[in-house]
């Protein structure tokens, strides 16, 4: 048998090796990494002071904004510190807590999008018995089985990621750690590892599009039939909107987990990943907040009582 080494630490490839791009990919991803603070932390604040937004659908926005903040957190910082300083190394044990942190975080709001595209379903096309189908009861409810759901999920596929051995390649194609990326360079079996991936990824996703594609086409249905033009293109533009991000949430998240872990390769991999974990946090607050008008309301009236004079 050959003689391995088994590695204690892993070296992150980064965005680029090209010196030349180092500051301004450190400069543009901090702003952005900023803005989506900014907005998120402000949106949470306005949810939790304005009575006006204690609302079902404001309560899994607010939810969807905490989940955007720890999202981008996990990851960005980590990209911006191996911009700056050029280091790159991560041990086994925080690599593998990234990874269940991620896993949590996303499959977290994979489960939040299907949740919030059925509380659009019940306010549009049920509106009468908005309220008493979507308690705070069962909306709370429908939050606590999506962390739970999640916190297994990660707990499964980490507990599994700690029995992989690393003994060939300790260069992990990324710039933050995936379960993807490790299968990539393990020497040990993985077989159990795909298998649970694709067991659980596929219940995830098939299970989030079997609630939000039936409840969108039961909106645009109730949308087509609504009298008031202005009415019907403003609710019909808000659901494309978030149909757009969701689809685009779920396809890269279909890229990731199911056509890399299956050995499959191209130059944009990390295009892709930039894509989930930095510019969709950066979106949501845009499309499922900031064009809301009672949010936008609730933002002037703050504003006002900030800067208006005595």
């Amino acid at each position: 048998m050959r003689n391995q080494s088994i590695l204690n630490e892993f070296l992150l490839s980064g965005l680029s090796d090209l010196p030349a791009l180092q500051l301004p990919l450190f400069l543009f991803f901090l702003l952005i990494y900023l803005l989506t603070l900014i907005w998120n932390l402000l949106i949470i604040v306005l949810i939790v002071t304005d009575s006006h937004l204690h609302i079902p659908m404001y309560f899994f926005i607010g939810n969807l904004a905490s989940l955007d903040l720890c999202y981008s957190s996990l990851t960005v910082p980590r990209m911006l510190f191996d911009l700056h300083t050029k280091t790159r190394k991560i041990s086994i044990q925080a690599c593998i807590t990234q990874v269940f942190f991620f896993i949590l975080f996303a499959s977290c709001e994979d489960c939040l999008l299907s949740v919030m595209s059925y509380d659009r379903y019940t306010a549009i096309c049920q509106p009468l018995h908005y309220t008493q189908i979507m308690s705070w009861k069962v909306c709370v409810q429908l939050a606590s089985i999506a962390w739970c759901f999640s916190f297994i999920n990660s707990l499964v596929h980490t507990l599994y990621a700690f029995k992989l051995t690393f003994c060939e390649s300790d260069i992990i194609e990324s710039f933050f750690c995936d379960l993807p990326q490790l299968f990539q360079i393990s020497c040990s079996d993985i077989y159990i590892n795909i298998l649970l991936l694709f067991l659980l990824v596929g219940f995830l996703v098939v299970g989030s599009l079997i609630l939000t594609i039936p409840s969108y086409v039961y909106i645009f249905k109730t949308v087509f039939k609504m009298q008031a033009k202005g009415n019907r293109s403003k609710v019909f533009s808000t659901c494309t909107s978030h149909l757009a991000v969701m689809f685009l949430y779920y396809g890269s998240g279909i890229f990731n987990y199911v056509w890399q872990s299956a050995g499959h390769h191209f130059p944009g991999d990390k295009v892709v990943a930039v894509f989930y974990t930095v510019i969709l946090p950066f979106l949501n607050p845009i499309v499922y907040s900031l064009r809301n008008q009672n949010i936008r309301t609730a933002f002037q009236s703050v504003f006002r009582k900030i800067f208006s004079p005595n």
